[in-house]
């Protein structure tokens, strides 16, 4: 089986809680057979901190591009950025 990038934004009182919601959806939308590329496929975070001058969803992007070991495993945990406002960027590689 293959892998795909996924990047999504989800509310919650703080990480866990927007990371529940976040697989919820997914797993409502995408199925909870396994191998959807999303999210749903995640157990797990990392909280990453953005630096203050980079945008977070490009950082994200880059962290995904350069393979860093935080998000570069299919069956590791999702990067999280705080986005402030009770707002969280979870990203990283789902098996597909």
């Amino acid at each position: 089986m293959g892998a795909c990038t996924f990047m999504v934004t989800a509310t919650g009182s703080n990480a866990k809680e927007a990371f529940k919601e976040a697989v919820e959806e997914a797993t409502y939308d995408y199925g909870h057979r396994g191998y959807t590329g999303s999210i749903a496929e995640k157990d797990a975070f990392v909280i990453i901190t953005c630096p203050p001058d980079q945008n977070p969803h490009d950082y994200a992007e880059a962290l995904i591009d350069n393979g860093d070991g935080r998000v570069d495993d299919k069956w590791g945990p999702a990067g999280c950025i705080n986005l402030g406002e009770n707002k969280y960027l979870f990203f990283g590689w789902a098996s597909s």
